[in-house]
């Protein structure tokens, strides 16, 4: 497979690499499995300064990786500063919390002594997606890093540029050489390396074709996974709403990263006796964004990531129309084979059009009309999916009501989702399993070991019957 920087915006290749064979990869893998051994030994301050100098240096570096995203997969440039700020941002809150977060903890039982000790496993894989090229693989590099273990990451192959940046920027942090290192790869050496003994973990960001071939590979040869896939994200609008903020949001949330986002939202589903008005209000703040050049400052959003993607989201919108949706906005490609997706609204959708059952990565919006707050809740749980979803009520506590009987792995009330370093981030059903950020992701990847200290013996414990 080849790998190689495309510009969607001017569809040209920017730079062509050579993809590293299995006997680089596997000299790579030599070196940071050696250095597991001794970073495992550092002290927390020791990783803290290094994470630390590593959020110094992507602030001081913002613009340029910015850069490198819109060039690569068509980040506005805006978008991309934020990005590069939020990794800044996590570095700093696993430097300073990773310590308390995987402090030994004490059990009270019959023992002496009795605790917890949470101890790194050694060399995780990490196999990263292109739409955030950078905040995908910090929030886990961050903790992964700071709780002992070294990481290798096998980076989407359109991003190569972003992946080998980020190796220079743990390099230039100060960590070790062989704590972080990028690996110009296609997918076909990928479970050559999940089957190596000396990688222990693997943490994969992606679709979930590629996440059951990963987590097949992984489990055949017994090794931790965490999995965040795709999903397809409800946005419930209730009748009692704020319906002009709820649809400003709507319009945002949809639009995040072009559409390009697992939590984007993108099934909207509304009260009946607001419906007309929300999809009015939806449309306008749609039209209102403007597209264009990722590099300019003015563009809030820019191509998808690749031509064939628009593609396939072209497919899905016509063939969801074809099985009975309503078009209420079409923008779509000007013509195949371009990467321009300006953004569509489909209502009527209906259980065995793809608008129902598919995840539209890219920006369509998907409008259901529920007769109630409870069908709406039904309709947001017949989904395969389940990673976020968002209420919209003036009713905040039904709104935290109904957040619990939605099956996702974060729902937001009034509130586009987001991810935070404070808070776990991850889903149920075909979303994936296990959590990134916050204590809950810097212990997906340690050994959570149990330490049992019996009491002294007393002398009469020693006797033997004879005595």
């Amino acid at each position: 497979m080849a790998i190689e920087s495309f510009n969607p915006y001017t569809n040209r290749t920017l730079r062509r690499f050579r993809p590293f064979s299995w006997a680089k990869t596997e000299r790579i893998l030599s070196q940071t499995h050696r250095e597991a051994a001794r970073w495992r030994t550092s002290s927390f301050a020791e990783r803290a300064v290094c994470l630390q100098a590593a959020g110094r240096l992507l602030r001081e570096r913002q613009d340029e990786l910015a850069r490198l995203m819109a060039l690569e997969m068509g980040k506005p440039i805006n978008d991309g500063r934020a990005e590069v700020l939020k990794c800044a941002l996590t570095c700093d809150y696993y430097a300073e919390h990773a310590e308390q977060f995987l402090a030994d903890e004490l059990i009270k039982t019959e023992a002496r002594r009795s605790l917890i000790s949470h101890e790194p496993l050694g060399v995780v894989l990490a196999v990263m997606p292109w739409n955030f090229p950078f905040w995908q693989v910090v929030r886990f590099a961050a903790p992964a890093l700071m709780a002992g273990n070294v990481g290798l990451l096998k980076h989407a192959s359109n991003v190569p540029q972003c992946a080998l940046a980020l190796e220079k920027i743990f390099q230039d942090a100060g960590f070790p050489t062989n704590a972080f290192r990028t690996l110009l790869i296609g997918s076909d050496l990928v479970a050559k390396l999940i089957a190596d003994d000396r990688v222990r973990a693997v943490t994969l960001t992606g679709s979930e074709a590629a996440g059951a071939s990963v987590a097949a590979t992984a489990g055949a040869n017994i090794k931790k996974t965490v999995l965040e896939l795709g999903g397809s994200d409800a946005f419930i609008v209730l009748a009692d709403a704020d319906l002009e903020l709820a649809a400003k949001t709507a319009a945002q949330a949809r639009m995040i990263n072009a559409g390009q986002s697992c939590i984007a939202a993108k099934r909207f589903i509304v009260e009946k006796p607001i419906l007309k008005e929300f999809i009015s209000k939806l449309k306008t703040h749609l039209l209102a964004l403007r597209t264009g050049d990722p590099l300019e400052e003015t563009t809030q959003y820019g191509p998808l990531a690749r031509p064939d993607l628009a593609d396939d989201l072209t497919k899905q919108v016509e063939e969801s129309v074809k099985k009975g949706a309503r078009v209420e906005l079409y923008g779509g490609q000007s013509k195949p084979g371009t990467a321009l997706f300006r953004p569509v609204i489909l209502s009527n959708v209906k259980p065995g059009q793809p608008a129902y059952h598919e995840e539209f990565f890219g920006p369509v919006a998907l409008v259901l009309e529920a007769r109630n707050a409870d069908h709406a809740v039904q309709l947001a749980n017949d989904s395969p999916f389940g990673l976020g979803a968002a209420i919209w009520t003036r009713d905040v506590r039904r709104g935290e009501e109904l957040a619990r009987q939605v099956e996702a792995g974060a729902v937001f009330v009034n509130s586009l989702v987001k991810s935070s370093p404070e808070m776990p981030f991850g889903g149920v059903k075909k979303s994936g399993y296990g959590r990134e950020l916050s204590y809950l992701g810097i212990r997906e990847f340690v050994n959570q070991k149990s330490i049992w200290i019996a009491n002294e013996a007393t002398p009469s414990a020693h006797k033997t019957k004879t005595e």
